[in-house]
């Protein structure tokens, strides 16, 4: 498990739980839309959408598609159990995610953008620095 502590637009979160869940079956129109959210219900591990404005759609599967404005913050949850993360909103469609994921969620949250190479690199350094002190300890 990999610890997450960084900035991300809504946007990018969006699509990151859209590509963790449910790509392969959404309709076109529901990826493109950047209003429309998925969120599935707690014991298929949880996805919420806490919005001022919020709008079922459509449920396809065990995933429901919610058309939401002003977005204040999301959960994720994955079935797995193995990741857990919440979005939260700092100034309008800008936030920072929070949490812990599993190495498959780390490839999820760089392919929508939610981790830079930047981000990843870091992490990969700083591992690299905490493998050496324990080999030198040991």
């Amino acid at each position: 498990m990999v610890t997450i502590s960084t900035p991300a637009t809504l946007e990018s979160f969006r699509r990151f739980i859209i590509s963790s869940t449910c790509k392969s079956y959404a309709p076109r129109n529901y990826l493109e839309d950047s209003e429309v959210f998925a969120e599935r219900e707690d014991n298929l591990g949880a996805i919420y959408v806490e919005a001022a404005d919020k709008v079922t759609l459509k449920k396809i599967r065990d995933i429901k598609f919610m058309n939401a404005r002003d977005v204040l913050g999301i959960i994720y949850n994955s079935k797995s159990g193995n990741t857990s993360l919440k979005w939260r909103q700092i100034r309008r469609m800008e936030g920072k995610v929070t949490g812990e994921a599993s190495p498959n969620s780390l490839t999820n949250l760089a392919e929508a953008g939610v981790l830079t190479l930047d981000w990843v690199e870091n992490y990969l350094k700083k591992k690299s620095q905490e493998e050496k002190t324990t080999e030198t300890t040991n």
